[in-house]
């Protein structure tokens, strides 16, 4: 009878590991093998390492991915990959072909059928070596974005991307955008027929106050005189108003009339000037106008002579008496540019952003919306002849309007 070999593993304490093996021999003597195994026993901890450290690296990841060899043959995947589609570990373990796989999920598909349109993205990475792409909608209202990619060893990988999230989002959105739009809409028709609607009343109160002043209906009082100059005026003020919010409204939806004509900027500004002598002389500001005659600009004479009007009256009520309104108009870059400026008392941070319609929070507390119209609409009405509007002011130190017309 041969006697038995014995083997065993000696670590030593450098770290060394050997592999001792003892014959027997048979004429009483003993032969003793030592095989260092160090390097392998340390390469083969790397290499599990290194496994278990992709499995780790593939479990994290939030897609679901897949590696098909080129005979359809299942070889990796990771946690996602059998929770996405519902697989048990059983079925993923035995690394089944392509077609058994896609047996297995068709009752997770919405439409079984769409099964072959991801069997043709496997074979199309590891067969055709080509890149594809696809969606699909799940049987519980899920929807998944799904990539082909061919590997360089030969393998194809599938990469699953739940979107459900994303599309309701997308949706939601879209939705959103689209109930905007239909208020902004409503609005807008609201406004032009409000504004068309008080015009009616108006021109009638207007109509018949003017009859009173002028005697038609009899002698009147000096201090009745005085009543209708003040209903006179309040008319004047509200039309004004609500044709400030029609055009408005029809400028921000794009619907405002622009008809363009040569202008003479400087016989407009000063026919501007002239109707509002009175407001100017009240106020006790002094005006001084430059500029050449000859600034001739393709604009609406009205809605350019009402966005320089909303400036002007803004200069005007922002200013004491003894202060100075500056308007100059010269040429920039082949754009003219007009420059409304005062020395008044000017805004503070807030007061500006409220002007211009900012609802940004400043350094000294939040903004509220001014509820003229003057200035928005004179933006809107530039802005509607392709110019710009900009606004400078610092408290204290006056206010100074720059409007480029092209």
């Amino acid at each position: 009878e041969a006697p038995d070999v014995v083997e065993e593993a000696w670590p030593l304490a450098g770290g060394t590991h050997l592999r001792i093996v003892a014959q027997p021999m048979p004429d009483g003597g003993l032969v003793l093998i030592a095989e260092d195994r160090t390097e392998q026993l340390a390469i083969s901890a790397m290499r599990d390492t290194l496994l278990r450290t992709r499995t780790a690296t593939l479990d994290s990841l939030f897609e679901a991915i897949a590696v098909f060899a080129p005979d359809g043959s299942l070889q990796l995947w990771n946690r996602s990959f059998a929770g996405t589609w519902g697989l048990d570990p059983e079925t993923l373990d035995s690394h089944p072909t392509a077609d058994k796989l896609l047996e297995a999920i068709e009752p997770n598909l919405r439409a079984p059928k769409q099964s072959k349109a991801i069997g043709g993205i496997i074979r199309s990475a590891t067969l055709d070596r080509k890149e594809k792409g696809g969606r699909i909608d799940l049987a519980d209202g899920r929807t998944l974005e799904f990539v082909g990619v061919p590997l360089p060893d030969g393998n194809g990988l599938l990469t699953v991307l739940d979107i459900t999230d994303s599309q309701k989002a997308a949706r939601a959105l879209l939705e959103r955008n689209q109930a905007l739009v239909e208020a902004d809409r409503v609005k807008t028709n609201f406004l032009s027929n409000m504004s068309y609607e008080f015009r009616t009343p108006l021109t009638s109160i207007g109509g018949f106050a003017e009859l009173i002043k002028s005697g038609a209906a009899g002698d009147i009082s000096p201090q009745m005189d005085e009543y209708i100059s003040a209903i006179l005026e309040s008319v004047e003020r509200l039309t004004e108003q609500v044709e400030n919010v029609l055009d408005l409204s029809q400028s921000e939806a794009g619907l405002l009339p622009i008809a363009k004509d040569q202008v003479e900027i400087m016989a407009l500004i000063s026919q501007l000037l002239s109707d509002r002598e009175s407001a100017i002389f009240a106020a006790g500001v002094t005006l001084d106008v430059r500029g050449e005659d000859d600034f001739v600009v393709n604009c609406d004479p009205r809605q350019i002579g009402r966005a320089l009007g909303h400036i002007i009256d803004n200069s005007i009520s922002a200013t004491d008496s003894g202060d100075k309104i500056l308007i100059e108009v010269a040429r920039l870059d082949g754009a003219t540019r007009i420059v409304i400026s005062d020395n008044g008392r000017g805004m503070s941070k807030q007061e500006l952003a409220r002007l211009q319609g900012d609802t940004d929070v400043a350094e000294d507390g939040p903004v509220e919306r001014k509820q003229g119209l003057g200035i928005p609409l004179a933006r809107q009405l530039v802005e509607a002849h392709g110019g710009g509007l900009k606004i400078q002011s610092r408290k204290g130190d006056g206010t100074t309007v720059y409007v480029v017309l092209p």
